[in-house]
């Protein structure tokens, strides 16, 4: 396990307050691969006034997502929330094995886990421990019989403080102010072999020992655990690798600058760019007259999703990915974008009134 400033063994910041500083309004947009995006009903926003109850009330459908899952639970009956996708490696279908099982139930698992924790004032709110513990459950339950996923996952508090647990090539990144204050780093063993959590069926792990080779199985302490602080007009988006293949954190930031400044969340004048007073209506449900994407940041979420979606299926633009490729193995070339699972989440951080 990495970390980037606060140590594991530290108080959780957690404490809960009767008027709480911040609050992180999210939304989330999601595209299964040989599926047609549809901006109307492949999107889903997050009320953290209210206290979800149910999995359909959290989890994309299946066929609408593919392998990609994400998760968005209030974290114990505080107004921390926690939120993160996941990633079906699809590596796992020549086995036979459809990760897809793996990630939405690892989603399922660290909601519920997130949703039941009853003590703020502890670590066990730190995304490490709710991955932990999720995987766990998997793998005691034995319900799931093979599979991978990579996780990336975030608590944030009422006051500002984000501690992100990444395993694999899903990711995070942090936009301020027409600028990108930080991402994430993928982690790989080789190229396009991301770190992972599995279950090994027992039929792999004798054909391993029997004629060797090594099944791919990380554990959650391998996360990259980071400890930042947010501000109140950040927006943070944690996104499947369908989104990092097709889309360079450039690209990113212009997707995410056009609306905030568009909407007027973002304002530039005199004093440079500064959060203008609208992102408190602009984040709320209605505040964006749109029918399906009525807020902002549902708004950024289906927008990143439609711009990757279209670059993975144009075989003449470059993403990310297909570079990579030309540069470990330009025998193959390689062109045009990536076409897989894509799943975004963007949190809105405002500060209350």
């Amino acid at each position: 396990m990495s970390t980037s400033s606060t140590p594991s063994h530290s108080p959780s910041p957690f404490t809960p307050r009767s008027t709480p500083t911040f609050s992180y309004r999210i939304g989330a947009s999601f595209s299964a691969k040989g599926r047609r995006f549809d901006p109307k009903t492949d999107v889903f926003t997050f009320n953290t006034q209210t206290q979800i109850t149910s999995e359909q009330d959290v989890f994309t459908g299946r066929p609408n997502s593919g392998q990609d899952a994400f998760f968005v639970s209030k974290a114990g009956n505080s107004s921390n929330v926690a939120f993160g996708v996941a990633d079906g490696v699809g590596g796992w279908a020549d086995q036979g094995i459809d990760s897809a099982d793996f990630s939405h139930g690892l989603c399922q698992g660290m909601a519920r886990i997130a949703g039941e924790l009853h003590s703020p004032d502890k670590k066990d709110l730190w995304p490490q421990y709710i991955l932990g513990n999720a995987y766990q459950e998997i793998l005691r339950e034995g319900k799931i019989g093979g599979g991978g996923s990579t996780a990336c996952l975030a608590t944030g508090d009422e006051d500002g403080n984000l501690k992100v647990a990444n395993l694999g090539d899903s990711g995070f990144i942090q936009f301020r102010l027409n600028a990108v204050h930080h991402f994430s780093n993928p982690q790989t063993h080789a190229f396009n072999t991301p770190f992972q959590l599995s279950v090994i069926p027992p039929k792999i792990l004798a054909l391993s020992r029997l004629f060797g080779g090594k099944q791919l199985s990380d554990s959650p302490e391998d996360s990259n655990d980071t400890s930042h602080e947010v501000r109140h007009g950040d927006v943070l988006m944690f996104a499947t690798d369908g989104v990092w293949d097709n889309l360079s954190t450039r690209e990113l930031l212009k997707i995410v600058s056009r609306q905030m400044t568009g909407c007027h969340a973002w304002e530039t004048g005199e004093k440079g760019t500064t959060v203008s007073e609208m992102i408190h209506d602009l984040t709320q449900d209605g505040g964006i007259p749109k029918q399906y994407e009525n807020n902002l940041q549902a708004l950024l979420a289906v927008n990143v999703v439609g711009e990757a979606k279209a670059v993975s299926m144009n075989t003449k633009r470059d993403g990310p990915f297909a570079k990579e490729v030309q540069k470990f193995y330009p025998h193959e070339n390689y062109h045009g974008g990536k076409v897989d699972d894509i799943c975004v989440i963007v949190a809105i951080v405002v500060r209350n009134k």
